[in-house]
């Protein structure tokens, strides 16, 4: 997979998350350079737009973006 072109910009990462050790590092190979049509950030930033991507958005939090999509959509 190649890594997701909203990396080096992503508010998570530029600020609270820290990407080079710990939880930082595990969401990184996982979401930013493995699958990144399963991070939540990135399932909301490209489906209803990246003005829906609040700081509390973790990548893994896939229901909360479901439901912000699924609200935004109607």
């Amino acid at each position: 997979m190649a890594t997701c072109e909203k990396l080096e910009k992503c508010p998570f990462y530029q600020g609270s998350m820290k990407m080079d050790s710990g939880l930082g590092s595990i969401y990184k190979k996982k979401y930013c350079e493995g699958d990144k049509t399963v991070c939540a950030r990135y399932m909301v930033a490209t489906t209803i737009g990246p003005e829906f991507v609040n700081e509390h958005l973790y990548p893994n939090m896939k229901d909360i973006a479901e439901k912000l999509i699924a609200d935004n959509t109607k």
